[in-house]
């Protein structure tokens, strides 16, 4: 079921809520950005998604100019959502970082199943639902 969620950087400058379904999944990417940052996040629609504080904080990492925008606050470094475009179709949407998110259940989160992608070799958007598969 779909829920509000609200959630922030570490340091509470950047802002933000939104509307996600946790028992749809979350995804783990292997390329190094995600992995050495433990990126985890939830893919949300950009009308599901709302800045309520920080923009002025947000600095802008492009590390895959084709695909991805790396955001992470200026002040403390964390990245609580990136925006990403699907190289199929051209659309839109955000990644929320769910260990970002202020009320998100335990439980939830433990249940959410996990997609797999292999960003390592430029395929994120081939979601598997374990490793190797």
């Amino acid at each position: 079921m779909k829920k509000t969620y609200t959630g922030g950087c570490h340091c509470d400058a950047v802002r933000f809520e939104a509307d996600i379904d946790l028992s749809l999944g979350t995804l783990r990417c292997n390329c190094a950005i995600c992995t050495q940052t433990r990126f985890w996040p939830a893919i949300v629609a950009p009308d599901a998604f709302r800045l309520l504080a920080g923009e002025s904080e947000l600095t802008e990492q492009m590390l895959d100019t084709s695909n991805s925008h790396y955001i992470v606050c200026k002040r403390c470094g964390v990245r609580a959502f990136g925006v990403g475009h699907s190289p199929d179709t051209g659309a839109s949407a955000y990644g929320v970082n769910v260990t970002c998110l202020d009320d998100a259940d335990l439980d939830d989160l433990a249940n959410s199943p996990i997609s797999y992608v292999d960003g390592h070799r430029g395929a994120w958007h081939v979601a598997r639902t374990a490793i190797g598969s």
